[in-house]
């Protein structure tokens, strides 16, 4: 196939994976044939425990760094994920392996068989940890395809743009740094559906952050498709009040998005130097994000995750959570810089329903339901290995769905734990997306795990960058069959 042809093929793609899941969730997603086996296609064990009223849901091993292909291995930390179909047959799947700072790029045949793999960026292109990520199609969000990798840890940090089917062929070394989406030390750049704003493209940004001016929630403003000449946003409250412990469940605040001038013009620096001027609200990291599916004001539904931060330092005040929260922005419906904001999950009340969160980290919205994944920020009082939530937009109610399975007592205890055992919530979740509508069959979803005392000299620098050549911590990625949407 000449180049040409792949290109145009490129934009017939009908089969994609979004941060969370697809938009079609109220038609039947199953086609009339699929050809995808769920099967476990690695070694490795999945490291997850079922909890209660979740035991159905069945969890393959599909990659994990166990895995070698010619010239490739899986790397670590795997965290953000996004899947396509690809027009040559199968699907392409991409994922971020954070702390290798790079972007595998995975081909797996119809069946769902990963036969193929590469680095679309090395460490060198990477150049930032590599936190969530997004896929990108017109048939959600008018415009691509592309996936987005978003680069943190640095407050110059940029979110990366990747052709699925031809930058993966150009130097894995160039940084494909989007400049009009702005420095920030992020955890996702998300469009919303293109239904949400018809003629525009809105893009919701977290920052992960914990410094002075803490974590913000941006937005990007274009028309669509447009990368290039939009507007940046930061999130405010409209009575100007930056703390975010001012807020509490069971009330909406009024919030706008208030302008970054010049902002193309702007180093991350600068942009932080604005927050207070802007009387931008202060939160304890802003992690992942993601808006509602469905039809109708669904679209205007974003949630976020704020992790928390250990209560010293710019947080010895608490002014912003510590053991984190789940935010909703209902956004007006014609204007996308208005909304109402509120908590609708706080793991510092005691009383709550979220009373045992430890940090969450990645979100993964559905029609129905907001999935909420832990991290690992180790304060060192945690009570459990990290967990995924299911919170039922309806009924408010909150149930636990994983635990992560460190296989402490396990034959292969040493191989995932190193020589001492891990502690509680030293492990955490990637990326969860829904992929029913790639692969065919209802109420698939992909999910990345993150077992960071999992170390082998075979897993160093498998990105073939110069920056991360000692990096050899593993991970995985693991289908899950039956999970609700």
């Amino acid at each position: 196939m000449n180049k040409l042809t792949f290109t145009l093929l490129s934009f017939a793609v009908t089969g994609i994976a979004v941060t969370a899941c697809t938009n079609d969730d109220t038609k039947k997603d199953t086609p009339e044939v699929s050809k995808v086996v769920l099967k476990n296609y690695s070694e490795t064990p999945a490291l997850l425990k079922k909890l209660s009223g979740f035991e159905n849901v069945e969890t393959y091993t599909l990659i994990s760094s166990n895995d070698e292909f010619t010239n490739y291995r899986f790397g670590g930390s795997a965290d953000g994920i996004g899947m396509i179909k690809n027009p040559a047959g199968g699907f392409v799947m991409f994922v971020n392996n954070e702390d290798n700072y790079s972007v595998s790029r995975v081909e797996l045949d119809e069946t769902l068989k990963p036969v193929k793999g590469s680095y679309a960026l090395n460490s060198d292109g990477g150049q930032w940890r590599l936190c969530s990520g997004t896929m990108v199609t017109p048939e959600e969000h008018g415009f691509g395809p592309y996936y987005f990798s978003v680069g943190e840890s640095n407050v110059e940090a940029m979110t990366h743009k990747i052709d699925p089917f031809q930058n993966y062929i150009l130097p894995n070394n160039t940084s494909r740094g989007i400049p009009a989406l702005g420095h920030w030390s992020g955890e996702n750049s998300v469009p919303l559906n293109k239904n949400a704003y018809p003629g525009k493209t809105v893009i919701v940004m977290g920052e992960d952050a914990s410094d002075a001016t803490g974590g913000q929630m941006a937005m990007y403003v274009a028309s669509a498709g447009d990368l290039n000449t939009g507007s940046l946003y930061m999130l405010k409250r409209v009575d100007g009040v930056q703390k975010e412990t001012d807020m509490t469940v069971g009330k909406q605040y009024d919030v706008e998005f208030a302008k970054i001038d010049n902002h193309l013009n702007l180093t991350g620096a600068q942009i932080q130097a604005l927050v207070d001027p802007l009387k931008a609200i202060k939160f304890g990291r802003v992690e992942d994000v993601d808006y509602r599916k469905g039809s109708g004001t669904n679209a205007h539904e974003v949630y976020f995750n704020v992790t928390g931060q250990d209560p010293s330092g710019d947080n010895a005040d608490k002014s912003r959570t510590v053991w984190g929260r789940v935010y909703r922005i209902t956004l007006d419906a014609t204007n996308p810089l208005k909304g109402k904001l509120e908590v609708i999950l706080d793991g510092d009340d005691d009383n709550g329903p979220a009373k045992d969160f430890q940090n969450p980290d990645n979100i993964c919205v559905t029609q129905n339901y907001v999935y909420v994944q832990e991290d690992s920020n180790g304060y060192g009082t945690e009570t459990h290995d990290a967990y995924i939530y299911q919170y039922n937009i309806a009924t408010k109610e909150l149930k636990k769905v994983f635990e992560l399975d460190h296989r402490r007592n396990a034959a292969d205890a040493v191989t995932y734990n190193g020589t001492s055992s891990s502690t509680f919530g030293s492990w955490e979740y990637g990326g969860l997306i829904d992929i029913s509508s790639v692969v065919g069959i209802d109420d698939v979803f992909a999910l990345c795990i993150q077992p960071h005392t999992w170390k082998s000299e075979k897993f160093a620098g498998v990105d073939g960058g110069s920056k991360r050549k000692t990096e050899n911590q593993g991970s995985e990625v693991v289908i899950l069959k039956g999970l609700p949407r």
